[in-house]
Parts: structure tokens; sequence; C-alpha cells
């Protein structure tokens, strides 16, 4: 058709193609009223185990709905669930909505990286576990976990593993004044006092490889059916666990299990997040000059940490192992 016989154009011959803008996408979402709570035990390739009301024995598969986009899922996440809960062979809910988090487990690769990664969500606390004898302790792995705690809002368990190998009066005598809860446990026996305290509760164990976090798990609870594996000739244990994962105890609560690790970045902690986890010391922080560490002399030498003590409103020993949690923060070898 010439451009001289537009005139026989009517409404008929109207071609109008849709773009971006043509309608605008509404922001209204779907209220799944019809939604069932649920907790994450599991995370694998883009699909989400859940226990349905945090009943081990519902446990069904769930992929992230389209209008999550990319909100990050983890393990100890609640969500809540559409679709088909029936937890049958071939089937799949959708998560669409994940609730605010009451703590937060992150770590990340190192102290240079700014890629955080949350390995838990929603535990109450976290169990260091680390071997007083092959392979030996790390104190400093210990104080990162610790600075990762108080930074993530867990309680902080210390569970010495091996004692049949070696004594851990030492080591607790090194963490007396931080007040942090710890069991021993030993190879030969079963590990009651640390399944007294994980009951009823949701726990996160965490420590490198070769320290019986796998062997611990497994006593507590015999079906998890975890490798255990075998330290190594040169002291560093093979990696056993190899993704986090929530596992039900047989009195109540729940234990999960973290890939062993062999380095605690915290690149996303800062020093006054370490401080507000001592209340003596959080008021006092605030008068610090801007950008103090809290290392006292020579680093920060107008830091005023050390005012709370001198007016007997705190210890030196307890200051003194604060300041230590900050080294290993800062990455400063004792």
């Amino acid at each position: 058709m010439s451009k001289r016989d537009w005139r026989r154009l009517d409404e008929s011959d109207v071609r109008v193609r849709p773009g971006r803008g043509s309608r605008p996408r509404t922001k209204r979402r779907p209220e799944h009223s019809d939604a069932v709570s649920a907790m994450v035990t599991g995370v694998d390739r883009g699909r989400w185990t859940c226990a349905v009301a945090g009943d081990p024995a519902r446990q069904v598969t769930a992929m992230r709905a389209r209008e999550l986009g990319r909100t990050p899922v983890v393990v100890g996440d609640a969500v809540d669930l559409v679709g088909d809960v029936s937890g049958k062979p071939d089937t799949l809910a959708r998560i669409v909505r994940v609730a605010e988090r009451s703590s937060v487990l992150r770590r990340t690769a190192d102290d240079t990286d700014p890629y955080e990664r949350v390995v838990v969500a929603n535990a109450e606390q976290l169990v260091i576990v680390t071997a007083l004898a092959d392979p030996p302790p790390r104190t400093g792995f210990i104080d990162r976990c610790l600075v990762a705690c108080y930074a993530g809002g867990l309680e902080p368990v210390l569970c010495l593993t091996k004692a049949d190998l070696a004594s851990p009066d030492e080591l607790l005598a090194g963490y007396a004044d931080l007040a942090v809860p710890a069991v021993v446990t030993r190879h030969d026996q079963p590990p009651g006092a640390l399944a007294e305290r994980l009951t009823g509760r949701v726990s996160a164990l965490v420590g490198h490889s070769g320290v019986g976090k796998s062997t611990l798990v497994n006593q507590l609870i015999p079906d998890a059916a975890l490798a255990t594996g075998e330290v190594s000739a040169v002291g560093k244990g093979r990696h056993t666990s190899v993704a986090a994962i929530a596992l039900p105890l047989a009195d109540g609560g729940w234990v999960v299990d973290t890939p062993g690790v062999r380095s605690f970045g915290l690149a996303h902690v800062t020093a006054d997040d370490i401080v507000e986890a001592f209340e003596e010391f959080a008021e006092a922080a605030e008068e610090c000059p801007s950008g103090c560490g809290h290392l006292g002399p020579p680093e920060d030498p107008d830091c005023a940490l050390d005012d709370v003590v001198s007016a007997g409103q705190a210890g030196a020993s307890r200051l003194e192992s604060l300041r230590r949690l900050l080294a290993s923060h800062a990455g400063i070898e004792p």
C-alpha cells in the first residue's frame, strides 16, 4: 500500500505492538493466606527441603517463588509455603515468604572478601567444636567464631573433643573471663552433657575438619549416617560435610551440621559490633575517637575502654579477653 492510500485505513487495520511501559506492572502481590509455615532444613541446587510446622516427619521439597526474586533462603530460615505440601514423591511446593531472622551466622572466605556467606539462620546457639589433640586446638579460630556469634546474635558454646588424649584445663582457663559455656567430650564416652544442652533448641555446629564434629552428630543422631573421615597425616582433616543440613534430635530440637572450614573470614564485622556484645564496655566505646579499633595503646592510645577498668566497672582480664577478640578480628597475631 502506497503512502497516499492512508485514507483507506480504519481501526481494524491498526496494529499495536505492546512494549515496555504499555501496561504498568502492578506492585501488588498475592497474599497467600493459605500458606503454611515451615523451617528450611536443607538446600541443594535450587531446591529447599522444609519441615512443615517444624515437624521432622513432614519434610517437603520446595522452590523459591518468582516474586521473591533472588531473596536468599538458607538452612534455618522460617518460611511460608504454598502448593503441594504433602511431601509425596515428585511434588513441589513454593516458598512465598521468608520471615525476619532472629540470628544469622555469617562468614567470608577471608578478611578481604566482600561477599558474605550466610551459613545458618535463626540458630539459638553456635557450638564451636575444637579437638584438644589430633589436630591441636587453634585459639585463633575459636576467637573468630566467638566474634561471629556476638555479631550475629547467637550464644556461643565451646565443645572440646578428644579429652581422652589431652586435658582441657588450660584451654578452658583461657576463656573463663568471657564466660563461654563449655562441654568436654571423650571418644570413648557418649556426649551426654552436649546432648542435654542441645535438646529443645536450634544449634549450629562449626569446626575444622578432623575435630570430630561429624562423629558427634552421628552419636547424637544415629540416623544421620554422616561420613566421619580420618585426620590426615599432616594434621588437617578431610572435609566430610559438604553443605549445611538441619537434623532433628530425638527429644526435640535441631542440630545444624555445617561444612568443615579451614578459615573463618570476618570482613562483614566491625570492631564496634564486637564491643556491643560486652555491655560493660559498649557505652564507653561511644566516647572513643572516630575509627578507634579499641585495641588500646599503642594502636589506639585514646581508647576509652581503659577508663572503664580504671573506674572499677570491669575487670582488666575481661578487657584483655575482649581485645584478644578484636586483635583476632583485625588479623593481628598474638
